[in-house]
């Protein structure tokens, strides 16, 4: 409620992105200080036990993760996991460093609990990414990292570009992460094309040894003749799927803000991206685990995700909205609402529901 009623307010006069780079400059300072990890957990409270679970290989304390775009230079490996995440994704990070798309690029949708970025991949390269994560030690949970194109690379460079990130990333996460469908890099979309997409993640696999599992994050607006393509494409050479990334689709958004570019995400994306990960999980009969992401604020909408097939989801955007608390409050929500399905562990509920969500 201190977040909500006081300082979100604070944070919401200020320019988007500066408000976001001095709440990650303030948490990369708390993860500094000798305990000062130990003490955010104390104050926002332990995550609910009972909630671990495995999904291609690894143990996760609980399903709940942040999503790529929050630590974009993988600054915070060391502190976020006192809010009580159980897993991580850092990124999008890139081969070279590259300063993104001009600003402004951030813009918030308050009415909507939403966000519209046009960012472009701001990063600092994977080499900066490496030595920081390096520097940090293995974080408390799984960390998975995000690999984005510049935007100088021509297509024709991609699957040596992406495979030049993960080989120089390779040591320093659990898992990977293709991004190929963020909507703010002219092109990058065009590479979720089947022919393409194969030449990635072969390239990928050559240089990642020992195996990590990989995983292609796709976009919600996939027409549904590409998806089962994709899909057979995906289980063959990589390991997982995050669904989805944000949307250029303006449904349910006020006319004035259709003309806006950039991704948006948050509440209105929520109900396709529930959808998308049932159609996936039913096309894959539930054989590629699902990382489920889009419009989560509440223990109902990771409940809801995990039920449409998602093994694992992740939120940022209602991070924003919800503050830093917002995590464990979600963790101790869903407890009782998998006892009250019928459901021991968070495994038993994933796709229950895939058949219903629409």
């Amino acid at each position: 409620m201190l977040y909500e009623r006081l300082i979100r307010p604070l944070l919401f006069r200020l320019d988007p992105e500066l408000a976001h780079e001095r709440a990650v400059r303030n948490l990369e300072l708390l993860g500094r200080f000798p305990g000062g990890p130990a003490v955010l957990a104390a104050l926002l409270g332990r995550p609910e036990p009972g909630l671990q679970t495995k999904v291609f290989g690894l143990d996760f304390p609980n399903p709940l993760g942040l999503a790529a775009g929050f630590d974009k230079d993988c600054r915070l490996s060391a502190v976020l996991p006192a809010l009580g995440f159980g897993f991580l994704e850092l990124g999008s990070v890139t081969l070279r460093p590259q300063p993104g798309n001009p600003k402004p690029r951030l813009m918030r949708l308050p009415l909507e609990r939403a966000l519209i970025n046009r960012m472009g991949f701001p990063s600092g390269g994977a080499q900066a990414a490496a030595r920081r994560l390096q520097s940090a030690g293995r974080a408390a949970v799984p960390v998975g990292l995000n690999i984005g194109l510049n935007a100088d690379c021509p297509k024709a460079k991609a699957p040596e570009e992406y495979a030049l990130s993960l080989r120089l990333l390779h040591p320093c996460a659990d898992y990977f992460v293709v991004n190929v469908s963020c909507p703010n890099m002219t092109g990058l979309r065009d590479l979720q094309e089947r022919l393409q997409l194969e030449r990635i993640l072969t390239a990928m696999a050559a240089v990642n040894s020992p195996h990590k599992p990989l995983l292609v994050k796709i976009a919600p607006d996939l027409a549904d003749g590409q998806l089962p393509d994709m899909l057979g494409l995906i289980m063959r050479h990589a390991d997982g799927v995050v669904a989805t990334n944000t949307t250029t689709s303006r449904e349910d958004l006020s006319p004035e803000l259709g003309d806006i570019q950039g991704g948006l995400s948050g509440r209105p994306l929520r109900r396709s991206a529930t959808a998308m990960i049932a159609r996936i999980h039913r096309l894959t009969d539930g054989r590629l685990p699902i990382v489920g992401v889009g419009g989560v604020e509440t223990a109902g909408d990771v409940l809801e995700k995990l039920r449409a097939g998602a093994s694992l989801v992740q939120f940022y955007t209602g991070l924003v909205y919800g503050g830093p608390g917002s995590v464990v409050s979600i963790l101790k929500g869903l407890r009782p609402l998998l006892a009250a399905g019928g459901f021991k562990t968070v495994a038993e509920a994933v796709g229950t529901g895939a058949r219903e969500a629409v």
